[in-house]
């Protein structure tokens, strides 16, 4: 391979941005498994499942905005921005970034939901198995990861179907969030990139 053959081939699939968000997503992972195993660990089983579904519903709307960005059209948000809207400008950069967007909010944040949920589940079995003296700890991890995996799976399906029909919607509350984060820090949060021919 090339000198040139290899500068392409990093800029084509974004080399520095798989190896960042890499070792983003396993610092990440840790800080947010250690405090919510702590979290967990010292609250009783309802609230325990009150926080596992939390950890689910966070998964579910980060895979509706992955999935929204992946599907938008730029041109709305175009006519948007012509209209002084600044939202309009960070919306048709997320659509601009679809790949890290998506990447980040399918792939890290869906991941470590759905390891994070599994530590959780570990923790309530525990739980009840302590406090009620179950027998069949065996049993009840297989019911609570089927009803995991089921509300997981479910809910993404449910917000891949929202995410399709509401775009547009969807990316503009998103861009007003970084909007705002843009404004009030002085940031750029994502890289203003030429539309793609």
């Amino acid at each position: 391979m090339s000198k040139k053959e290899g500068e392409d081939f990093s800029k084509r699939y974004n080399s520095k941005w798989v190896v960042g968000i890499s070792l983003w997503t396993f610092f990440l992972a840790i800080i947010i498994s250690v405090l919510t195993e702590n979290l967990v660990k010292s609250l009783n089983i309802l609230i325990a499942f009150v926080i596992l579904l939390i950890i689910i519903l966070i998964g579910i709307i980060f895979d509706i905005i992955g999935t929204s960005v992946t599907t938008a059209d730029e041109k709305p948000f175009h006519a948007m921005a012509a209209n002084k809207i600044s939202e309009a400008k960070v919306a048709i950069k997320l659509v601009r970034n679809a790949g890290e967007v998506s990447n980040f909010c399918n792939d890290v944040i869906g991941d470590i939901s759905g390891i994070i949920s599994g530590a959780v589940g570990t923790n309530i079995i525990y739980k009840l198995l302590n406090t009620y003296g179950f027998k069949n700890g065996t049993l009840l991890s297989i019911m609570l990861t089927a009803i995991t995996a089921s509300l997981t799976v479910g809910g993404k399906a449910i917000g891949k179907s929202i995410a399709l029909y509401n775009y547009e919607k969807i990316i503009f509350q998103v861009a007003k969030f970084f909007n705002f984060i843009e404004v009030k820090f002085n940031v750029e949060l994502f890289p203003n990139k030429k539309k793609k021919k």
